[in-house]
This record gives structure tokens, C-alpha cells and sequence, in this order.
């Protein structure tokens, strides 16, 4: 069963911002429904609404779907974001879900969008 903690999350946080400051975007790190590690982008030097409209970033599909600094970025994001504990054992085809924890980017939110700082 997926579990985030608090304390999971102090742990991963250090990391997480390093990675922000480096690509200098600023963001929040939250926990949802103990399940899911989350960082919001609020705002940030690399464009992504060029690249993409859609805020809700699927991590299946960064290779594909991003390029340039922000495919680079996102990916480092998502390793972070993973931690040195994280595993997944889910098989779809058995309906077997079982892996430390889910993690969600989302670039701006529902009320207030990402603004791209130059």
C-alpha cells in the first residue's frame, strides 16, 4: 500500500528544493491523502506553457511529451521526488498495486497559474 510521511517528505524535501533553486523555479511540497508526494510550480525560468497547456504534468510521458530544459528538469524533479526507497511493483494486468508511494507535479494550480519569470 502507498504511504508518504511527514517525515518522508523532511527527508526528500532537501533534494526536491535543490533542484528547484538550480533550474530557479519556485514551488511547494505537499502531502495528499498520505498516498502522494506532491510539488506545485508557482513560478520559474523555464517556459512550460510553450511547450505545453496542460498543467498537470503525467510522469509516464516526460520523455515524449517535453523537451529542452524543461524535459531535463522534470526529470531530475521525479527522481528526487522518488528517493533512494522508492519501488514499484504494480501489475495492471493482475490488479496489483503496490509501491512506497505516488508522486504528482503539477505546474501552476487550479486557482493561480505558473507565471514564468525572466
Amino acid at each position: 500500500m502507498a504511504y508518504v510521511s511527514q517525515e518522508m517528505k523532511k527527508q526528500l524535501a532537501p533534494t526536491i528544493k535543490a533542484i528547484l533553486k538550480k533550474y530557479s523555479v519556485k514551488g511547494s511540497i505537499s502531502v495528499q491523502n498520505h498516498s502522494t508526494l506532491v510539488v506545485n510550480l508557482k513560478e520559474g525560468a523555464i517556459d512550460f506553457i510553450a511547450q505545453n497547456t496542460h498543467y498537470q504534468v503525467n510522469e509516464y510521458h516526460i520523455e515524449s511529451q517535453w523537451t529542452g530544459v524543461a524535459k531535463t528538469f522534470l526529470l531530475e524533479l521525479l527522481e528526487a521526488m522518488k528517493g533512494p526507497t522508492y519501488f514499484n511493483e504494480d501489475d495492471a494486468m493482475t490488479d496489483y498495486f503496490h509501491r512506497s508511494h505516488y508522486t504528482s507535479i503539477n505546474v501552476g494550480k487550479w486557482n493561480k497559474q505558473y507565471e514564468v519569470t525572466v
